[in-house]
């Protein structure tokens, strides 16, 4: 056998939409009830686990066999729920070459030899969900309608908690069979229908190392997540009480309730948003102004990811499964369950000791010692991720590599010399654009803060939209500022602009044309129905049907098929600087990749944007991690790259 492909239906009472496959397959009454494969392109045939039918023998050597080529889609959720059922049922993992003895990796099929036909979609700018790629392929075979009903029935505890079996209902029970079997039939009709563009083997390499470091996990200190959420309840009761006293309302956590107070009090808003009050805060007398206060405080969501991780948490300690290979069009990766993407900062000064605090539940000194404690149980989120016993946490990043790229990229030569002395960019940028010295903290100290939100708004074509959505004005910038601040980013950066429309000419010709074009090292071509842009790495990103089109301001634009904000396939729109966004981010992306694969033999745990988490033995030296992840992939000769790092107990900014 050279080929497997495979979809399974399972059991579990643990719910997999609030944790992951890793918690889900730990549930005790975990089960695999159907798996369908299909061997070298074979007639699909399925096992009725559920029913006492055994998996062939053929089947189970090949699931640990690395010279196989295992197919699913979300191939993750496969090879997972496999490992354990393989695990109980007393077969050998053969993961000798996977992983040190005591790395958590090993409770694992080896991702080598699996492949994800989702992740082969992704690559291809195509959706994430087997029925959408279906659907966007208008394949003949497609994931049949019934599978949501079926999948509550027999695939979930009832609302008695009670589990149903296939005896309890036969003819819902071969229906299911056959959702099972066509699941196979479509994402063998996908990999057919897209075999004239195959994944590279670098990006498979890419998705076996992400795949353990998922395997991996990170460590959670479930000693901090059970006093942050007890120490949560008691302040969300306090802070209710308190607000019912001052509106007498019945419940001060509905929005709709809270608004017609605030009318009733003089004070009209469409909405309690975050920026919205933040304004309403300027100017509101009391007592709203404390109400507005305290309904901040109630509001504040982050501390959910305390739950998340309570929920997501394994048996060892370890939440895994936070990161989705290909969860962005430029090959960026996706955060899932506590979303590492997006934790919130932390400045306090004495976080150890808030930290200790929390550990221990001691909520009246949090109250007495913090302003709020709300506030507080955010800032501690990241120091809930704890390394191994005896080791420590390297953090790693990137210095200012967006920055770096699209300088490199356009040819921008202040820039590049920028970097290559150390200097900040936030006061170079600011220099250059006001024609004088600026210094943090010293002289005309005060135009870096301009030169530092031009550079995060401007650089991929904004303009006085930008700057405002990136907080201009409330970081103290004029109205009337914000017009000649776009210019005078745009003169100070003449090649990123001219990078922008030769981008733009780029594309449209090649789309126009269906010829080749190239520019600043970037090609691009249409074939099929499909706009390739080829990176210097050699990845591809793609473009699903581009045509030219009208934009929403009447003028020509480039438009593609893609997923919209509200998750459904439609056409878009894009243009030079969108593009170029797209391709900085994905050059950025792909020097994340190589850093980790330069440092694929540490036990790397996780990554966030461009920062790599990794637990170090005693003895390891950050230096040398640091300048591992800092060197230049050959594909970028000329491109200035900078890694530092620190050492800490726990998970943190430093």
């Amino acid at each position: 056998m050279k080929t497997l492909s495979l979809d399974l239906e399972t059991y579990s009472s643990v719910d997999l939409g609030k944790s992951s496959v890793y918690r889900y397959v730990e549930s005790p009454d975990f089960d695999i009830l159907l798996l369908g494969y299909s061997a070298d392109g074979g007639e699909v045939q399925v096992v009725d686990l559920a029913q006492g039918e055994q998996i062939p023998t053929e089947v189970i050597d090949a699931l640990t066999d690395e010279c196989v080529c295992k197919w699913a889609f979300n191939a993750q959720f496969e090879r997972v729920c496999l490992s354990q059922w393989l695990r109980r049922n007393g077969y050998p993992l053969r993961n000798e070459r996977y992983a040190a003895p005591d790395d958590p990796c090993m409770a694992y099929l080896n991702p080598a030899g699996w492949h994800c036909t989702m992740v082969w979609s992704a690559y291809l700018g195509l959706p994430l969900s087997l029925k959408d790629v279906g659907a966007a392929l208008g394949l003949d075979k497609q994931k049949l309608t019934e599978g949501k009903e079926l999948i509550r029935y027999f695939c979930v505890p009832g609302k008695d908690g009670t589990r149903r079996m296939p005896a309890s209902a036969p003819e819902k029970w071969a229906t299911f069979r056959a959702y099972n079997l066509r699941d196979v039939e479509t994402e063998m009709a996908i990999q057919e229908r897209l075999r004239k563009y195959p994944v590279p083997e670098e990006v498979w390499s890419q998705y076996h190392l992400d795949q353990q470091i998922n395997d991996r996990g990170i460590g959670v200190d479930r000693t901090l997540v059970r006093g942050a959420i007890g120490i949560d309840k008691r302040s969300r009761e306090e802070l209710t009480a308190r607000l019912q006293e001052l509106t007498m309302l019945d419940n001060p956590n509905s929005v709709q309730q809270m608004k017609d107070w605030l009318a009733a009090n003089g004070l009209q808003t469409d909405t309690l948003g975050k920026k919205q009050v933040a304004e309403l805060l300027k100017t509101a007398p009391e007592p709203l102004k404390s109400v507005l206060v305290l309904r901040q405080q109630l509001a504040k969501s982050s501390v959910k990811k305390y739950q998340a991780m309570e929920n997501a948490v394994c048996a060892d300690g370890r939440v895994r499964g936070c990161f989705q290979f290909y969860g962005a069009r430029t090959g960026r990766w996706a955060g899932r369950n506590i979303q590492l993407q997006n934790l919130p900062q932390n400045r306090m000064p004495d976080l150890e000791q808030a930290r200790s605090l929390v550990r221990a539940g001691d909520y009246d000194s949090v109250r007495l010692l913090y302003d709020s404690t709300p506030d507080v149980l955010s800032q501690l989120i990241r120091t809930a991720l704890i390394p191994s016993p005896g080791r420590t946490f390297f953090v790693a990043d990137f210095s200012a590599i967006e920055a770096r790229v699209i300088a490199w990229l356009a040819g921008e030569q202040w820039r590049q010399q920028v970097f290559a002395e150390g200097k900040d960019i936030y006061c170079a940028s600011a220099s250059q654009m006001f024609g004088v010295p600026v210094e943090k903290h010293g002289v005309n100290g005060h135009l870096r803060q301009k030169g530092k939100i031009a550079e995060l708004a401007l650089g991929y074509g904004g303009s006085v939209g930008a700057l405002k959505a990136m907080g201009a004005i409330e970081m103290g910038l004029q109205e009337e500022e914000l017009k000649p601040l776009v210019d005078a980013w745009r003169t100070a950066n003449p090649m990123i602009v001219k990078l922008w429309w030769e981008v733009d000419r780029a594309v449209t010709r090649a789309v126009s044309d269906r010829t080749a074009t190239e520019t600043h090292g970037i090609r691009f071509t249409c074939q099929s129905g499909m706009l390739f842009i080829t990176l210097p790495s050699g990845r591809r990103l793609a473009y699903v049907r581009p045509r030219i089109g009208e934009n929403q301001f009447g003028g020509s634009a480039i438009t593609y098929m893609g997923t919209n904000a509200a998750k459904q396939w439609a056409r878009l729109e894009s243009y030079g600087p969108k593009f170029v966004e797209n391709i900085v981010q994905a050059i950025s992306r792909d020097i994340l990749c190589y850093a980790m694969q330069a440092l694929r033999d540490c036990a790397i745990v996780a990554h966030v944007h461009d920062e790599v988490i990794l637990e170090a033995d005693p003895g390891m030296s950050l230096e040398a991690v640091c300048e591992r992840m800092g060197r230049t992939p050959p594909w970028a000769q000329g491109l200035l790259l900078r890694a530092d790092g620190y050492a800490t107990p726990f998970y943190k900014k430093d």
